[in-house]
């Protein structure tokens, strides 16, 4: 198991194995079960995983704190994406 980047996430995904559009509807659903205020950290790799799930929660009215390459991965590598369920 990969080791959090941040200390207060709640819940924690890894679709770095999985291809658009099962990236978005992974975190889709982790999301539908959380409750307000709690924070999810998706684990994602690739182009259209980094372009389109931070939009996809931003346009749900969720929050996107954070979006970071794992230390060591560089651009086009691993990223984390920290959000928190608002509604």
């Amino acid at each position: 198991m990969v080791e959090s980047l941040t200390d207060n996430a709640k819940h924690t995904l890894d679709i770095t194995g999985e291809v658009c559009p099962l990236t978005f509807v992974k975190t889709k659903l982790l999301i539908e079960k959380m409750k307000v205020g709690e924070t999810l950290e998706v684990r994602l790799k690739g182009a259209e995983p980094l372009r389109n799930v931070p939009k996809s929660v931003r346009e749900l009215g969720h929050d996107v704190l954070s979006l970071l390459p794992e230390p060591g991965q560089g651009g086009q590598g691993v990223h984390r994406l920290l959000l928190r369920k608002s509604r």
